[in-house]
């Protein structure tokens, strides 16, 4: 994509190396999260505003205008902007479904169901599957993962087993639809793709669950667990039309980017306006205490920490590129290696590295490659994160909530028929796609 201005070129500076060694540090931290506890939002916001105020000097001692140097800025704030309320409104609704007893509903449906124990893994993992695709990784590993705990409190094996099934399910869902993932959904805003080219992945996605489910499933114990005393959790007052309100949002934000060629975001904001306006009539109709809806109560339990590691890493990154680093990066990986060995290599560094700032440094080194090609880093950097227990959200998360049943170890187990997986995607996506 053509850009207003150019990179300064000043990457062998001592003080660009030292923008660079500022990222690397807070993205240390981040990567510590688990341990330190410091939320990942922290360093990243801070070493973004260092690093752009060593640009502004950079740029000042380059004598490039003011002008150039705004517009720099500015490209990086539309980027973050058009991302944040996006992923605002999605966070939203799924705050409201939550609220209105979608998810408990579902969770308690599962448990009176009393499946067996290679029942429940397939289960749990073609739910998350397809739930990740409408919500984020981390909330739908969550929320399944509630229920194998649930279920397997006994079953030590089963729970850890299960744990790693829900992470790979998780990003697998999440990389062909671009509701599904943040990585999928900046490709999709930055017009490199449109909206049901990346149902084209659904096939590779389905292979890169399916391949290490099976072998694991085997290891699954043949039994069933023991009954659970669950009573039935009743939905709210409008939960059914909250979801249904959910996929009309979705109509009218690709709708608003293939009709009306404006961003989805704009789409994204009507919904919550129709979610606000309905809420209101919630309020209205049901005064009691306990149904009390309140909107802004939602927008409020969005995942702040999320929204704003997103503005230190699109401006961290958007920085070094400013200065010359992913040109550099592009030549070394795009150029040395090839397009095709550079989107596999992405993917496994989004399993120790987050996805998120891999993929903005991709969309921001303005790369020549055509559908295929963007359709293979989508897909790479959505189930990259599944090698490691700490290369997504979702790994992150279920070690928090499994009571040390399942930890980076017990994934790591699993890492070899998890690799089989990634490379049986991206061998389906080039006979399929290429």
């Amino acid at each position: 994509m053509a850009e207003e201005f150019s990179n300064l070129g000043l990457t062998g500076t001592e003080r660009g190396i030292y923008t660079v060694l500022i990222f690397i540090i807070a993205y240390g931290f981040v990567m510590a999260e688990e341990f330190t506890h410091l939320r990942k939002s922290k360093p990243v916001i801070f070493a973004a505003a260092v690093i752009w105020a060593h640009v502004a000097i950079l740029a000042q001692e380059a004598g490039v205008p003011g002008e150039q140097l705004h517009a720099a800025f500015e490209h990086d704030l539309k980027e973050y902007a058009e991302l944040m309320l996006f992923l605002l409104v999605a966070m939203t609704y799924i705050n409201a479904m939550a609220e209105r007893n979608v998810f408990e509903a579902l969770r308690s449906w599962l448990i009176r169901k009393q499946f067996g124990y290679k029942q429940l893994f397939w289960i749990t993992g073609i739910i998350t599957f397809f739930l990740s695709a409408v919500a984020d990784n981390l909330t739908s590993a969550l929320l399944v993962g509630a229920v194998v705990l649930a279920v397997g409190k006994d079953n030590e094996t089963f729970v850890s087993i299960g744990f790693v099934n829900l992470v790979i399910a998780a990003n697998a869902g999440g990389a062909f639809c671009p509701f599904g993932d943040i990585t999928t959904l900046m490709v999709w805003q930055a017009g490199y793709a449109e909206f049901f080219d990346f149902f084209k992945l659904f096939i590779p996605s389905v292979v890169n669950f399916a391949v290490p489910a099976f072998f694991m499933s085997r290891a699954i114990p043949d039994a069933q667990p023991e009954a659970v005393d669950e009573a039935a959790v009743e939905l709210r007052p409008g939960a059914i039309q909250v979801c249904g309100l959910f996929l009309l949002t979705i109509v009218s934000a690709v709708s608003f980017k293939q009709f009306l060629h404006l961003p989805p975001f704009m789409g994204m904001m009507l919904g919550l306006s129709v979610l606000m306006l309905y809420g209101y009539s919630l309020k209205v109709r049901y005064t009691v205490e306990g149904s009390r809806f309140d909107i802004f109560n939602k927008v409020k339990a969005a995942e702040w920490d999320t929204l704003l590691f997103f503005f230190g890493v699109v401006f961290a990154v958007g920085g070094l590129g400013y200065i010359g680093y992913l040109e550099l990066l592009s030549a070394a990986m795009y150029d040395g290696l090839g397009a095709t060995t550079a989107n596999i290599l992405v993917g496994i560094i989004s399993a120790v590295v987050d996805n998120i700032p891999v993929m903005f440094a991709v969309l921001n080194m303005n790369l020549d490659m055509d559908l295929y090609q963007w359709l293979l880093v989508t897909l790479t950097a959505g189930v990259g994160g599944s090698l490691f227990s700490v290369g997504s959200a979702a790994g992150v998360a279920l070690m928090g909530q499994s009571n040390h049943k399942y930890t980076f170890f017990s994934h790591l187990k699993w890492t070899p028929v998890i690799a089989g997986g990634y490379f049986a995607s991206i061998l389906t996506h080039y006979l399929i796609n290429g």
